[in-house]
């Protein structure tokens, strides 16, 4: 992206910042002020990606630092794939059958007994637009502006019994 550009997402993300902070006042549960508060570190973390972004591509154009270009391929790339979590986040290795929320400690996803071994690993469910409430049209439009996806999701360990 040209500096331009990264200037008009940076100002994209600071008009959804302020955005979210006036929909916080509508708030009338703790669920919904954690949607927010996650929701704007998120948008926060992706500003300031940006400013670290543009500052590389000024050490670029000053050619002051060798390693600028380098690291600035690099931080491009990380942004592109920079998405923002609002509820939890999972993990799976299937190498070693474990699986971890929000960054926690692993845990096998493996169980045995006479009928055989059975692997059983919780998976993510999106949020509704009702769960999501006023937040749902505010993150629709911040990732159909900026190309940043918020994932809006929470960990279900229910299992579906076969049939």
């Amino acid at each position: 992206m040209t500096t331009d550009q990264n200037l008009a997402l940076y100002t994209k993300l600071s008009g959804f910042r302020l955005v979210v902070r006036a929909n916080r006042f509508g708030c009338d549960t703790d669920v919904s002020r954690k949607l927010h508060e996650r929701l704007l570190e998120g948008l926060e973390a992706a500003a300031g990606r940006i400013r670290t972004i543009m500052a590389l591509e000024q050490s670029v154009l000053a050619d002051d630092d060798e390693y600028a270009a380098y690291r600035l391929e690099g931080a491009t790339e990380i942004f592109g794939r920079f998405t923002i979590n609002l509820l939890d986040e999972l993990d799976i290795d299937f190498d070693t059958h474990e699986y971890r929320v929000n960054g926690g400690d692993w845990c096998i996803a493996l169980t045995a007994d006479y009928r055989g071994v059975d692997i059983d690993y919780p998976e993510l469910i999106a949020l509704t637009d009702d769960e999501l409430g006023s937040l749902a049209p505010i993150i629709k439009d911040i990732t159909r502006e900026t190309g940043i996806a918020v994932n809006a999701s929470r960990v279900s360990y229910i299992r579906c019994g076969a049939s």
